[in-house]
């Protein structure tokens, strides 16, 4: 079983960011994520976003929809997060080596990385034209 979705649509521009972040911590909180996941999964979409923004639309700008569903049976809330930039699924990108300096590191990866790391499952697919990247965050067990 599944609540109805929550779901914000913003413009492809870094200030709305704080706005995605405020869903976010409403929609967990009211199922009683802890803050811990709640900071995790703010973290890991925030990336996504913030990628979408710098890499997807540059300069040429456009929408973002990111929707939040919990999955009650699960105990797991799914984010998805779509937009029309050019098809491109982040999963395909190598994981940065850790092990080198800052200095010695190609740019990039180090975000998908990131998010690969504080979220429990992470899915691309391309529908309607659209890129779309899925999270989801299983709640912790208590004790």
């Amino acid at each position: 079983m599944s609540e109805r979705p929550a779901a914000l649509s913003i413009r492809s521009d870094i200030n709305e960011i704080p706005r995605v972040s405020d869903l976010i911590e409403s929609v967990m909180q009211g199922q009683q994520f802890p803050d811990e996941d709640i900071l995790d999964t703010q973290l890991a979409v925030e990336e996504v976003v913030t990628n979408v923004i710098m890499h997807g639309y540059g300069e040429g700008g456009g929408e973002i929809v990111v929707s939040l569903c919990y999955h009650a049976d699960e105990s797991a809330m799914e984010i998805r997060v779509e937009d029309r930039a050019e098809p491109f699924d982040p999963l395909t990108l190598p994981e940065p080596d850790i092990s080198l300096g800052i200095d010695e590191r190609k740019i990039g990866g180090l975000g998908i990385f990131l998010t690969r790391q504080v979220m429990d499952d992470i899915r691309y697919q391309y529908e309607d034209n659209k890129n779309v990247l899925i999270l989801t965050k299983k709640k912790k067990r208590s004790g």
